[in-house]
């Protein structure tokens, strides 16, 4: 297993993950985003990386410590009501992870947040990659809609909506 794996993170390329994240695709993800966050105060970020350095791979770094170390590093606890979700996408191992702050993370179950994990993992399986973001994106707004509403008066975007590519 750990060979194969191996494997899948030395030869997955930019050039492949740009193939099905497209600039169309990234665009789409953005107005989600945008669309997502109007009707909650939630803030919601999209990454895709496309593979772990081998030494990472070696070590036995898992997608949802990869997506961990994501998360802290865009200072996505860095919202005023703790609540910034992240949607981490791992090419190489085909694996969608969604770490919730604390705050989103108190009143949305874990097995929710799984459940959007596997909506967007089949819309991969099958090469739906814009389909299964935006998905996945209105998922994530509507657990978070159900507990942070939108602000009253003027929206505060926390955190930028353009999705990354690692």
């Amino acid at each position: 297993m750990r060979g194969a794996r191996i494997l899948r993170h030395l030869f997955a390329t930019r050039a492949g993950t740009r193939r099905h994240f497209t600039d169309e695709v990234l665009q789409a993800i953005e107005k989600a985003i945008a669309a997502a966050e109007a009707r909650c105060s939630g803030e919601i970020r999209f990454v895709v990386e496309t593979a772990l350095d081998l030494s990472e791979v070696w070590s036995g770094l898992t997608p949802r410590e990869r997506a961990i170390q994501t998360f802290s590093d865009l200072h996505m606890w860095n919202t005023e009501a703790r609540n910034g979700v992240l949607i981490y996408v791992l090419a190489a191992d085909r694996v969608v992870e969604v770490i919730a702050d604390r705050g989103a993370a108190r009143v949305v179950d874990q097995v929710h947040w799984e459940g959007v994990c596997r909506l967007m993992e089949g819309h991969f399986r099958a090469r739906r990659f814009a389909e299964g973001a935006v998905a996945g994106i209105a998922a994530v707004g509507d657990l978070l809609a159900r507990h942070f509403p939108p602000p009253q008066g003027v929206n505060r975007d926390e955190l930028p909506n353009q999705p990354t590519l690692l």
